[in-house]
């Protein structure tokens, strides 16, 4: 006979409640992961310059030769990460801000902003407030930073991580770029989930 008394539905929700916020940290920390990589190799690519237009082609068909089943290292997204280091030179507020978005977020703000302070302001804001892809698109469109930034430029990138519930935690769980990233995301991502719930524990 199943439980149903009251106590036993606040211990299972409480339960479910810790595996939604391991799943979102230990998937978020791939996409940290990820994202601190994507800035490496713009770097990589910016240093190695002196090849030419082709370097970039030539870098994504022989690491596709080794990593087959790795999508996210196409000639496009090369180019991207290359204008991603080229805009966000700081490597600590890669860290700090960059990682904490979804690379589908970082795409979109490298296309849409036109300086460092206008990406960090949509970044920061994103991460504070948890906007979605579409949320952010239409803070974009109607010129949120123009609107709010140009009288006050404060801002704070030591906020504390949105909440599991928040339309940005749940599409970093289905980023599919993370999951490609993670070639053997199965058995990486349980672990991380294990790890997450016995330090939860303890």
């Amino acid at each position: 006979m199943l439980i149903n008394d009251n106590a036993y539905m606040n211990t299972l929700a409480g339960i479910k409640a810790a595996i939604r916020e391991a799943q979102y940290r230990a998937v978020l920390g791939a996409n940290r992961e990820q994202i601190l990589l994507y800035w490496k190799i713009g770097r990589i690519i910016i240093e190695n310059s002196s090849y030419g237009n082709r370097f970039i082609e030539n870098l994504a068909a022989d690491i596709k030769l080794d990593f087959p089943n790795i999508k996210g290292f196409s000639t496009r997204n090369l180019r991207y990460m290359k204008k991603f280091t080229e805009l966000v030179q700081d490597e600590e507020k890669v860290q700090t801000v960059s990682a904490l978005l979804t690379w589908s977020h970082n795409r979109h703000l490298l296309d849409a902003t036109n300086t460092l302070d206008e990406y960090l302001w949509y970044a920061t804001q994103t991460v504070e407030n948890g906007w979605s892809l579409s949320s952010l698109e239409y803070h974009v469109d109607t010129k949120n930073y123009q609107r709010q930034v140009l009288g006050d430029k404060t801002t704070n990138y030591q906020k504390l991580l949105p909440q599991p519930q928040s339309n940005l935690a749940i599409e970093t769980l289905k980023n599919p770029y993370v999951f490609d990233f993670v070639e053997q995301r199965e058995g990486i991502i349980e672990r991380e989930i294990e790890a997450e719930m016995v330090a939860i524990v303890n």
